[in-house]
Formats: structure tokens, sequence, C-alpha cells
């Protein structure tokens, strides 16, 4: 968490690459403070990667220094209970847009990922992180809690011992650590982290796309009801696949050459 530069001074780009792969690059350096301003225009990059149809996979990335230290405290440390009332849901709105793209999502972490940019990192499919990252809730140092989705989608992740844990401490963890308790999924080089994390979203960006949002939406959304509802949700999901090109693609490419060889177009 981290104040240092004035609002409008960052930016938020979709940078598409190669292979269907769409990068969210944070750019403010040199911590990619997530003022107001940075937060829209995150909602506003995670919008258009969950609608542009050349885009398959996404890796959210804030650069070798930092993946991001978190909200701007000179910024909130000015708000009212009733600005914050006002802005909390666009905050948390923000978010879920990342959490909510109907595509594989890697975060490529470097650097501090704290506060609001842990939180960032927890709307992602998939961690991984450099052996020089940090990670940590610290906002009960400030005095109050995470607003961005942490206190429930840390707990998910991790189990309730380990994030109230590191949300009631506001304690900061290595790379090794997070990757013990299954806060991160890989652990790589620094240098390494964006080249990893874009060959793993390549390869995703290859898979069926709609089965692979909908394998998603069952997990994002099964996992936080009763298992009837989630067994329901599945059976529903399941049945619409064969409607599908890459469902009649995948079962005829097994049939004819083996498992693993289907062509899929996303259709």
């Amino acid at each position: 968490m981290d104040q240092q530069h004035p609002a409008g001074s960052g930016e938020v780009r979709l940078e598409l690459l190669p292979g269907a792969v769409a990068v969210i690059r944070l750019d403010r350096p040199p911590l990619n403070i997530l003022d107001r301003d940075m937060q829209a225009r995150l909602h506003r990059a995670a919008d258009e990667a969950a609608e542009r149809d050349d885009v398959r996979a996404v890796v959210v990335h804030g650069g070798l220094r930092a993946f991001s230290a978190g909200a701007d405290i000179r910024e909130m440390a000015g708000m009212s209970h009733l600005a914050m009332s006002r802005h909390a849901p666009l905050l948390q709105a923000a978010f879920n847009a990342v959490a909510a793209i109907p595509k594989p999502v890697i975060a490529a972490v470097n650097g501090p990922a704290l506060g609001g940019g842990c939180e960032l990192a927890l709307t992602a499919d998939h961690r991984i992180c450099g052996r020089g990252a940090r990670l940590g809730l610290p906002e009960v140092l400030l005095g109050v809690m995470p607003g961005a989705g942490g206190t429930q989608r840390l707990p998910r992740l991790v189990g309730p011992a380990h994030a109230k844990d590191l949300m009631m401490t506001g304690r900061v963890v290595s790379a090794a650590e997070a990757r013990s308790i299954g806060l991160v999924d890989e652990v790589v080089a620094d240098a390494r982290v964006l080249e990893r994390a874009v060959a793993r979203a390549t390869a995703l960006a290859k898979g069926p796309a709609v089965a692979l949002a909908a394998i998603k939406q069952a997990v994002d959304q099964g996992g936080t009801s009763e298992l009837g509802t989630g067994l329901t949700l599945e059976t529903r999901l399941f049945s619409a696949l064969f409607a599908t090109d890459d469902r009649t693609a995948g079962m005829r490419g097994f049939l004819e050459n083996g498992p693993g060889r289907a062509e899929f177009t996303g259709r």
C-alpha cells in the first residue's frame, strides 16, 4: 500500500499477443498504486478482454518491479464514511470484472502484491510469481480490512485459518510461503514470470473456449452454493456443451486420432 503518485498518472492497457492471449498491463510506476482512476481503467480493460472474440486467455501483469502495492492511502485517508460507502461498490466491481472474465486468467506476479494488489491476484484462476515476490493483505495495520474481495476469495483459496492469520496480523509472506499455503500456484525465477504466464495462457487459449468458460463458471459459482445447486449447474453446463462445434471436433478427434489431438475453434 502506498500513496506516491497523483490520480490519473497511470494506465491500464490491454496488450494483444500472438496466440489469442491478452495482457492486462498495470502501468503506474513505480508500484502500480490502484487509485480510483486506476480502478476504473482496470474495470474497462477487464470488460474489453471479456468481450473480445480474438482474446481467449488473459494475463494480468504489473511489470518486473511490482505487481501492485495496493490502494492509494493518501486518497483513502481523505475519504469520509459516506464517500467510501459510495465508492466501495465501485472498487469491488472493478475486481469482480476481472474475476468474471469468462476465459482463463493468470496473474503474473513480480515484486509486491499487497492489499488491493494481492486482492487483484486473487481474482485470477492461476497465480505465477517470482521468487522475490511478496504477498499480503496488511489493511488491518491501517485500522481497516480488505474491501476488494480479499475476505471472501482468500479463505476459499487457502482455508479460513491461513486467511485469518494473514488478514488479522497484516503480515507479508514470501513467494515460498505463499506457495506452501496455496496462495500461489507456481514460483519461478523473477525474470521468467511473464514468460511462464504467457506460455500457460497460450496453451489454454488453444483449448475449447466454451468448455473452459463453463468449467470456470461451474467452479466459481458452484463452489459458493450448496452441493445440490452446484450439481444442477454442472448438469446444465455439461449438457449445453453438446451444442458446440468444439464438442463435435473433440470427440471426433479422439475417435479418429486419439486424445489430445483435436483442434478447437472456440465455437
